[in-house]
């Protein structure tokens, strides 16, 4: 159960990332209260993975979701560049994360 709250403690961090750039500096009313929602969400989930999951191992897994999730929709969403480089380095985010929970 750890790992799916991590994984969902992941989308939200991915969720309040972005999030932040819609409010527009925190003058936004209901983009504010949504990416302020998304972070305790995010930070409530990743406290219940830590009950049984190594503390570094969680964290880890939980800002490359959140970092993966967010350089991808920054790409769809926000026009960001989709190089070849920079792909491939999400890539090698996305196998660490996947290695990490291969050996937890």
């Amino acid at each position: 159960m750890s790992w799916i709250f991590l994984f969902f403690a992941g989308l939200f961090e991915i969720g309040w990332a972005i999030g932040l750039k819609y409010t527009d500096g925190f003058s936004k009313l209901l983009p504010t209260l949504l990416t302020i929602a998304s972070m305790i969400v995010s930070l409530g989930l990743l406290g219940l993975a830590l009950k049984t999951l190594p503390v570094g191992t969680a964290y880890a897994v939980w800002t490359g979701i959140g970092t993966v999730g967010t350089a991808l929709l920054g790409i769809w969403l926000l026009g960001e560049p989709a190089t070849i480089v920079r792909l491939a380095c999400i890539g090698l985010i996305v196998c660490g994360i996947v290695g990490l929970k291969l050996v937890a």
